[in-house]
């Protein structure tokens, strides 16, 4: 039986280019001082291409921490203190333009009411996190929320996923990890969990599917997919 459902955040409540294609490139711009050629140069390093606004499949934005981007873009910015990065990437995520994967008051309030508990797990940090579900105006729903700086750890390690489990009284068995990344199905994984990998992000069927119970185009699949579990 079913539950709870986590949910990893951007890529799969929001659809992962449209969201952070224009963080990426107000990040690198800023940080070249508006030197589109640096600028250029510093989204490579973290799989960004400013002129195309894309990531590549690997890009380290998929599924890294604030601090371990600052930790690859710091040794190319001469005086940075990576500290200070953090904060100044944490501020531009709280303000990028969202893009809900799909319309997501009425997905999350029938999933509710299905007597289902609600978590949202992100490699972003607390505070942005917290300012993306309130500007969606689904903040009420959610029941869990963790960053990578909350003290559970960061994805794929477990400790956010367990997290949640502890703090519903839910055994890991009767949870299910959404995610768009290979980053959130590990975590699932190692936490015990049922998992479905979703294509709002950048990863495809292809990459998904050996590690996930199921893919599905987005989270909008996911009420007929809980209906299929419950008939069988």
């Amino acid at each position: 039986m079913i539950g709870g459902i986590i949910f990893d955040k951007d890529g799969t409540l929001f659809d992962f280019r449209r969201t952070w294609a224009e963080w990426a490139a107000r990040l690198t711009l800023e940080l070249a001082q508006g030197d589109a050629a640096r600028a250029e140069a510093l989204g490579r390093v973290v799989g960004f291409d400013l002129a195309t606004r894309d990531f590549a499949w690997d890009s380290p934005v998929i599924g890294g921490t604030p601090v371990e981007l600052a930790a690859l873009l710091a040794p190319h910015l001469p005086g940075c203190v990576p500290a200070r990065l953090v904060e100044r990437m944490n501020t531009l995520a709280a303000d990028v333009p969202l893009a809900e994967a799909v319309p997501l008051r009425p997905l999350l309030q029938g999933l509710r009411a299905r007597g289902l508990r609600i978590g949202l797990v992100t490699n972003d940090a607390e505070m942005p996190a917290h300012a993306h579900l309130n500007r969606a105006g689904v903040a009420d729903l959610f029941d869990f929320v963790a960053g990578c700086d909350s003290g559970h750890g960061a994805k794929p390690a477990p400790g956010q996923l367990l997290a949640f489990c502890a703090a519903m009284g839910l055994a890991p068995r009767e949870v299910v990890m959404v995610g768009d990344s290979l980053h959130d199905l590990h975590a699932g994984a190692h936490a015990g969990m049922r998992r479905i990998g979703v294509l709002t992000g950048i990863a495809r069927t292809a990459e998904l599917a050996p590690h996930a119970d199921t893919v599905l185009p987005d989270i909008g699949s996911l009420p007929a997919w809980l209906d299929r579990q419950a008939a069988a």
